[in-house]
């Protein structure tokens, strides 16, 4: 039964973080649930091209925060910054709120991001190229960029065949029900002349064995590949530390027996040398 649950949503308050950051009485909780809706439909459709992943919405008294994790943020910030102000202003009549703030996080790693390579899928399927080289030059892309492993389902009139079917890819492994594994999903579709192409990526980023920031939006910083794993940084926060750090150690030299860059070749030069090092005795004893 846990083949059947959305990975995102089964590690929510473990290793993952909510999209909604907010709390609502009884008596508004649906209105901000719905206006909620309406500012990420209003996003997707206004910016189809600027390879959105999420956008996370944090209510404080009175101010709106919306965060836009996207590959293309250029496209997004526009020319000295005009696009972002237009629709700052388009959602402020959307929401009836004076306080609205838009924060934009890059994505440096798109590859790995479901979302994106699903949608980068949909697209190519779109311009009639064929599903499988698709998906097979997704897959081969992510796991050079690093992934432990990925997997990605496509359904439907398949290259326009008559029956309906689906067909499964992967390589690596995607554990679903160890919750430590950074797992991020994604549901996609792609419309074709004979119908629609239904996608499901799952990517698996590795082991999270540190303690996780769940909003990492209030942490600012300019690299993308600063303390992942506690959500400061720059960019795409859902990828877990660094590969050394997810798999629980150090890669450095102090790991491989002391020292680190220069101590550890002065220790391996004295460890070979003569004299009264300990290699130079322990040679010099064996002659005797």
């Amino acid at each position: 039964m846990g083949q059947k649950a959305n990975p995102i949503g089964n590690r929510l308050g473990i290793i993952r973080g909510w999209d909604s950051m907010w709390f609502g009485e009884k008596r508004d909780f649906g209105q901000k649930l719905v206006e909620d809706h309406k500012i990420r439909t209003y996003l997707n459709a206004r910016i189809n091209k600027g390879g959105i992943s999420r956008i996370v919405i944090e209510r404080t008294l009175g101010k709106l925060i919306i965060t836009i994790h996207t590959s293309k943020p250029g496209i997004i910030i526009g020319k000295g910054g005009a696009e972002v102000d237009r629709i700052k202003e388009e959602l402020k009549k959307l929401t009836k709120k004076d306080d609205v703030q838009i924060n934009i996080m890059e994505i440096r790693r798109p590859e790995l991001d479901a979302m994106i390579v699903g949608e980068t899928i949909a697209r190519q399927i779109e311009s009639r190229v064929s599903y499988k080289r698709a998906i097979k030059m997704a897959i081969s892309t992510a796991m050079r960029m690093g992934a432990e492993g990925i997997k990605i389902k496509a359904a439907g009139r398949l290259n326009g065949a008559e029956i309906a079917r689906t067909e499964e890819f992967k390589q690596g492994r995607t554990p679903l029900h160890t919750y430590r594994m950074d797992i991020d999903y994604a549901n996609v579709y792609s419309m074709t002349v004979y119908g629609k192409i239904g996608l499901k990526v799952w990517i698996c980023k590795g082991e999270v064995l540190g303690k996780r920031d769940l909003n990492p939006n209030f942490s600012a910083g300019s690299d993308n590949r600063g303390n992942r794993a506690t959500g400061t940084g720059f960019g795409d926060n859902r990828g877990g530390g660094d590969r050394g750090e997810r798999r629980g150690g150090d890669r450095g030299g102090e790991r491989r027996g002391g020292g680190t860059g220069g101590d550890r070749r002065g220790a391996g030069g004295a460890n070979r040398g003569g004299g009264n090092t300990g290699g130079g005795a322990a040679r010099g004893g064996r002659k005797a």
